[in-house]
């Protein structure tokens, strides 16, 4: 078994901005802020970096989508989404940004 471990945030910046989006996620949705801010975390550091500034700024739609998209399907163990999940939110792929 590969020995691969989770990265988490990078920067304050970065951490702030996950902060404020789990107090969010427990304001609008009811999450437990500690479980959000890691998935975020993971989310953003382990393959899928978001847009996290929008995010917090995001309608409730769009917020809902992604943080429950995110919640259920970020894989704790390598901090990687699956199933075809991409958040609205992720920071453009280079493919996309030509």
């Amino acid at each position: 078994m590969p020995n691969s471990e989770v990265k988490f945030v990078t920067n304050t910046k970065d951490l702030h901005l996950i902060e404020a989006i789990a107090v969010r996620a427990v304001k609008d949705l009811q999450l437990d802020k500690l479980s959000t801010g890691m998935d975020l975390s993971a989310c953003h550091a382990n393959g899928n970096p978001l847009r996290l500034k929008e995010l917090l700024e995001a309608d409730a739609f769009n917020f809902t989508h992604d943080i429950c998209g995110i919640y259920n399907f970020i894989n704790r163990d390598t901090g990687k989404l699956e199933h075809g999940f991409r958040p609205r939110y992720s920071e453009p792929t280079k493919r996309e940004a030509v």
